[in-house]
């Protein structure tokens, strides 16, 4: 196993992008935690289903919650294409079978039109990021939003898009596969409103279109102060003890708005392109289905009895002085 992950991470880890390769080290840590596999031979099958009872049992990232199916099934991806190859380099005579954890159904949480109005009016109060020449923390905030509401765009391609691929007079920018998780250079339309939003970035002489000079973490954090100030505060449903990331929106949620929004204007291929998912499928996980299925329930049968009480009561009412 020792000389196994040395050349995994080696040959196969290295080349991914940073996020990843940490996540990948992060799975494969469990697993030797728990399995503690001296031998590659004597992985099987049972070595996986105890791998996956264990970790389904561990404490969660929120106290009192335990380690969500996602992030149990999040691990055994990684730990079946870590022994995929395994078996193709030769450690391994059989791969063994994996059985991922069923994941609960929930309604996605997208950032609402009224709940993006009141961030974009808290934007005068933010305080990072500070001593951009010519740009505002506000101004910064605003395009940002803007552009990640009106894209899709997930939050690492906003972060990474360059000043020398934006072309603001046609109303373009590229997206460079070194930054995506795509992993494929896109020239991208831009619609007019975010191209307004980011015209007051122009006077920076930054590189990087949105300049951040603090980590990823004090990103966040700026976020959820901006949602406290426009007086966002979102229900948390988890069985566990509460922070003040439970009851705000996350960047995430700006791009299921853009899927939200516009799924019932557009073909499900259309919305593919301009999320720029690979697969058809990961399309489908943003899409609002409610939406898309408001035209089939109002054509459904309605019993005759109940037309002429709805006739009656629209009879009173126009009677009613």
């Amino acid at each position: 196993w020792a000389d196994f992950r040395r050349q995994y991470e080696r040959d196969v880890v290295s080349g991914l992008a940073v996020r990843s390769r940490d996540e990948v080290k992060a799975s494969l840590d469990h697993f030797q935690r728990v399995v503690a596999p001296v031998r590659m031979i004597a992985l099987t099958t049972e070595s996986i289903d105890r791998f996956t009872a264990a970790r389904r049992g561990e404490r969660g990232k929120k106290r009192g919650d335990l380690v969500s199916p996602a992030t149990v099934n999040k691990d055994l991806r990684h730990v079946k294409a870590a022994l995929k190859k395994a078996f193709q380099w030769g450690y391994l005579t059989r791969l063994p079978e994996f059985d991922f954890e069923r994941v609960p159904e929930r309604l996605p949480t997208f950032i609402t039109e009224e709940h993006f109005a009141a961030l974009y009016e808290a934007c005068d109060g933010a305080g990072k990021p500070s001593g951009l020449p010519n740009v505002t923390a506000a101004a910064w905030w605003r395009a940002l939003l803007v552009t990640a509401y009106m894209t899709g765009w997930r939050i690492g391609d906003l972060l990474a898009l360059r000043r020398a691929d934006l072309d603001l007079d046609a109303g373009e920018a590229v997206v460079r596969w070194r930054d995506t998780k795509g992993k494929r250079d896109e020239r991208v339309r831009l619609h007019p409103v975010a191209v307004e939003h980011l015209k007051d970035l122009s006077g920076s002489f930054d590189p990087d279109v949105f300049p951040w000079d603090h980590n990823r973490k004090t990103l966040d954090e700026e976020f959820r102060r901006l949602q406290r100030a426009a007086g966002i505060h979102l229900p948390c449903r988890g069985e566990h003890e509460h922070t003040p990331a439970c009851h705000a929106y996350g960047f995430h949620d700006l791009r299921r708005a853009f899927a939200t929004e516009n799924a019932p204007n557009m073909s499900a291929d259309a919305l593919q392109r301009l999320m720029r998912h690979k697969s058809y499928l990961t399309t489908q996980v943003y899409v609002n289905l409610s939406r898309q299925l408001d035209a089939a329930v109002g054509g459904l049968h309605v019993p005759e009895v109940l037309k002429k009480q709805k006739k009656a009561a629209e009879s009173r009412e126009r009677q009613c002085p």
